[in-house]
């Protein structure tokens, strides 16, 4: 064989195999976690543990929940906050702890959810995880009084970020994107990188999922007007992907 011949051979092998690279489809990650919160085997209502002795009140984080298993304030979707008589709020909360399932995001996780943010002052809904009184993670929480902020925190190693958008508001709904990195936990907003901590959750950790909607007692942000009665936030759907 010429040399000018094994020249072409060689072209022609490497342009087949880059067309064969080029048209090979890219692998989609599937998620190991899709949030079905009618499903009784994903998650508990009703208490946790993040909650002193499981629940059902935690005043000493100026909360006013009282927290209620009742489906109609968490299994939809939607979560609902309704004052009570004695002056707490029954609340809605959901969490894989403790279920049949037993989900636990894990290091290299990514989050992705869709949630509707509450009107109502004194409204506190919040995406967060939670293990052995620790392993914290807010996917973010929100405050109606502070109309365009989201609170992004890792309690793990101690970063946070108040992210500020004039798209965020009450009512409005918002994407959202977590990346529990070993060295840094990642934040999305609406599809934007909004906050990037450096600092991370460390190799081996892991935690429960929880997702809830709180009422605040006033100490740091405002209490529901006294006209008030009931609240509510919606998630639209939440996801978790292992890549």
């Amino acid at each position: 064989m010429s040399a000018s011949t094994s020249a072409s051979t060689s072209a022609s092998t490497s342009e087949r195999v880059g067309a064969a690279q080029a048209s090979a489809p890219v692998p989609v990650p599937v998620p190991v976690f899709t949030a079905d919160f009618g499903s009784t085997r994903q998650w508990v209502a009703g208490r946790s543990w993040a909650y002193p002795n499981g629940g059902p009140t935690n005043a000493g984080d100026n909360k006013l929940d009282y927290l209620v298993p009742d489906a109609s304030f968490s299994r939809s979707g939607t979560f609902r906050a309704a004052r009570r008589p004695d002056g707490k709020w029954n609340t809605g909360l959901l969490t894989t702890e403790g279920s049949d399932e037993g989900f636990m995001v894990r290091t290299g996780d990514v989050l992705e959810s869709r949630v509707r943010l509450p009107a109502a002052l004194g409204a506190w809904p919040a995406i967060w995880t939670w293990l052995d009184g620790d392993n914290e993670v807010d996917v973010f929480e929100y405050h109606p009084d502070n109309p365009d902020l989201l609170e992004l925190s890792n309690h793990v190693k101690g970063g946070s970020r108040y992210h500020r958008d004039a798209a965020i508001g009450p009512g409005r709904w918002v994407d959202l994107k977590v990346e529990f990195g070993s060295s840094s936990v990642v934040w999305w907003v609406n599809g934007k990188q909004v906050f990037a901590d450096r600092r991370g959750v460390g190799r081996r950790w892991r935690a429960y999922l929880i997702v809830n909607l709180s009422v605040c007692a006033g100490r740091y942000h405002p209490a529901p007007e006294r006209n008030v009665s009931e609240m509510s936030f919606e998630v639209a759907y939440l996801r978790v992907i292992r890549p």
